[in-house]
């Protein structure tokens, strides 16, 4: 339609998330809503997709049909305004947690997701114990909802089997929570690589070479009818690059880093050792309070 967006955008994707989110909870279905519109149900099925975005005319009547009105519409007539631009940087102004919701919605259409963690665990790969020691700078409440979105979100994309997860080695010997928690956490990685739910491949401790798990944490997100997106997290919400220059420029640093890290059965033996130590350590401590009881 006139004035529709054709980039299949990070905003157009959000936008599109979000009219869906919308559309259900008025119990509408999509053949329902176009009805109400004047539209066909295709091109409502294309604006949640984010395929395409609405004109900002169209929107107004699809968010008036549906409801949406004050903040909510605010924000979603903001994302079609932005719908256009190459890369997209959030903020925190709705609530850490909604963030978290646009990712999921990247995470469920993806057919592959690599995901490079120099500091930590890879969110997708997280205990609930490990989780929660990560988020425990939040509120009682918003670490809550956090974790639970978290938890999820891993369901999700672990059933999928399209994770790809590189972790640096000194992730493993960072016993955030304690050692209890970190043998916990290694424990699942090794589960998860050894059941194919996900890709798991460890980088060494001392590169003598510089690889992009330098430059910090990443996700690379690839669709199978879309450009790719990275996504960069920073504290008070995440970053999304779609301009296709930079999300090149990332995937070809990851072609060194990739030839820099240990296979997968090398990987799931540095754990398994590390996972033993861990063991050895707990019963050593236990029965050291034991003996001193």
């Amino acid at each position: 339609m006139s004035g529709d967006v054709e980039r299949h955008s990070p905003q157009a994707r959000l936008l599109g998330a979000e009219l869906r989110e919308l559309r259900k909870e008025a119990g509408m279905t999509v053949r329902e809503l176009a009805k109400r519109v004047d539209l066909g149900h295709a091109a409502v099925s294309r604006y949640e997709t984010g395929v395409r975005s609405p004109a900002r005319e169209l929107l107004a009547r699809i968010l008036t049909a549906l409801g949406a009105s004050g903040e909510r519409y605010e924000e979603m007539m903001e994302l079609q305004r932005r719908a256009s631009e190459p890369n997209l940087i959030a903020d925190s102004r709705s609530g850490l947690h909604k963030h978290l919701l646009n990712l999921a919605e990247f995470e469920r259409t993806a057919n592959h997701i690599v995901h490079v963690a120099p500091m930590v665990i890879p969110g997708p790969l997280q205990t609930r114990d490990y989780a929660e020691q990560i988020m425990s700078g939040l509120t009682g409440e918003e670490r809550e909802l956090r974790v639970e979105l978290r938890m999820a979100r891993s369901n999700e994309v672990l059933v999928s089997g399209k994770l790809d997860a590189i972790i640096c080695e000194g992730v493993l010997h960072d016993d955030i929570g304690g050692p209890q928690v970190l043998n916990e956490q290694i424990k699942h990685l090794i589960a998860t690589a050894r059941n194919q739910q996900a890709r798991i491949r460890i980088l060494p401790s001392r590169m003598q070479r510089w690889t992009l798990a330098h430059n910090g944490s990443f996700v690379l997100f690839e669709f199978p009818k879309a450009s790719p997106i990275v996504h960069l997290e920073h504290y008070r919400g995440p970053a999304f690059i779609y301009d296709q220059k930079d999300v090149e420029a990332y995937r070809k640093a990851l072609t060194t880093l990739t030839d820099s890290v240990m296979s997968e059965g090398e990987s799931v033996e540095l754990m398994a050792a590390v996972a033993a130590r861990l063991e050895g350590s707990i019963q050593h401590d236990g029965s050291k309070g034991l003996e001193e009881v």
